[in-house]
């Protein structure tokens, strides 16, 4: 890609002097319930397309870092991987009252995942934490470089976010190619569509000559290899940017220009 800026090293994201929180720990009996009995009828209904598995090490730390087109990737991954898979949600699914919210938390618990608060800054590097603890129990985790859905099919640029996850904790990452997903659950679909689906994941990537986690160049090196390897298995177009809604009112815009930021 030409013509791409060069962003400052900011500070680190975390200080390594501190004491490395307690291992987040592995599903409980509703994953392995809720994987027994969702995995064999999603195979049979949408009859995925499925290469690339064994290239996802069945034991250690790794980073499934994929594309990200609907809400249904969250699923296709978990249920298309051969190991036990956990990523982040929304705390809301959890904390539903009543019937609703029994069920809610059922299910997003059976598919492997943990509820944290979305949002910029300290919410942000929260859920990084989160995302490391997951790692630091030997366990495999999901995670989106955009940093939220495509709504327009096109790939765009990684949050350093998932290679500070990476350089932070020594795991591998599998870059994940999803290719129709969007077909299943289009934005505002209340209910799934039965439409062929594509999983690839690709081969294993050591980012570790990339340097320190504490290196913005580093998080930025590591970053772009892990959507390079996510576009060849993908084939979106490129869209050269950020995925998030444009800055609001002339200072932040030039402040954007003057002063880019890391996006995490």
């Amino acid at each position: 890609m030409t013509g791409a800026k060069v962003e400052p090293q900011d500070e680190p994201l975390a200080d390594p002097s501190e004491e490395a929180p307690e291992p987040t720990k592995r599903p409980g009996f509703v994953y392995f319930l809720g994987y027994g009995i969702m995995a064999p009828i999603a195979r049979l209904v949408f009859r995925p397309t499925i290469t690339g598995r064994e290239n996802i090490p069945r034991e250690g730390r790794v980073i499934l870092a994929s594309n990200h087109l609907s809400f249904i990737d969250s699923i296709v991954i978990p249920l298309s991987a051969p190991r036990r898979v956990q990523f982040l949600a929304k705390s809301t699914y959890f904390t539903g009252t009543g019937f609703k919210g029994f069920v809610s938390r059922t299910f997003f618990t059976s598919i492997g995942a943990v509820g944290v608060e979305r949002g910029a800054g300290q919410a942000a590097q929260d859920a990084l934490d989160a995302g490391r603890n997951i790692l630091e129990s030997d366990s495999a985790f999901a995670i989106y470089p955009e940093g939220t859905r495509s709504l327009d099919g096109r790939l765009y640029k990684g949050r350093t976010g998932v290679a500070w996850l990476a350089l932070t904790t020594g795991a591998v990452v599998v870059p994940v190619g999803l290719v129709g997903t969007q077909e299943i659950q289009p934005v505002g679909a209340k209910f799934p569509r039965i439409r062929k689906v594509t999983v690839t994941f690709g081969a294993p990537i050591d980012l570790s000559r990339h340097g320190s986690a504490e290196s913005g160049k580093a998080r930025r090196g590591a970053t772009d290899e892990i959507m390079a390897a996510i576009h060849a298995l993908s084939g979106q177009e490129l869209a050269g940017k950020y995925n998030e809604s444009p800055p609001s009112g002339t200072l932040q815009k030039l402040a954007d220009r003057v002063f880019p930021r890391e996006r995490v």
